[in-house]
């Protein structure tokens, strides 16, 4: 996706995305590399710290580097979406057949406008931790939902 589309004008409306990341390829290279990208492509808020953790599902792979990102985007929901999945891409992804294998980048929205939309926030502690870090550091709240 071009810079160009992501950039906003005055009256250009603005999302808050609270963007779930995980990496166990090469992790702190990717790491790197999608901040980078993100940084330079969106409006960074506020960041946790990467912590490490052991893989869920699927155990015969490496330790995962997980952290959350505040970004503001111009975009709707359906594209900034679609945007994070070309960053995937960009950084090697490739979907293989186990849902939870390795991955280069992993990079997932858990809330939107403040709304969760992720019940991984509510299920998985690599996503709550970080997100939460996040949420404290920017003195920000989620309105939680309840899933079944």
């Amino acid at each position: 996706m071009p810079l160009s589309s992501l950039s906003t004008t005055p009256d250009t409306a603005l999302h808050e995305c609270l963007i779930s990341l995980g990496t166990n390829i090469e992790p702190e290279h990717h790491f790197h590399e999608a901040l980078t990208i993100l940084r330079s492509e969106c409006e960074l808020i506020a960041s946790s710290e990467a912590i490490r953790t052991t893989p869920v599902g699927y155990q015969h792979q490496p330790d995962f580097l997980n952290a959350a990102l505040l970004v503001r985007t111009s975009l709707d929901h359906d594209a900034f979406r679609a945007y994070l999945k070309e960053v995937e891409n960009r950084l090697g992804r490739v979907r293989g057949p186990i849902k939870s294998g390795p991955r280069t980048m992993d990079l997932d929205i858990v809330a939107w406008d403040g709304d969760v939309i992720d019940e991984g926030y509510y299920q998985h502690s690599y996503v709550r931790r970080p997100v939460d870090e996040v949420l404290a550091a920017s003195c920000r709240t989620l309105k939680q939902r309840a899933y079944s």
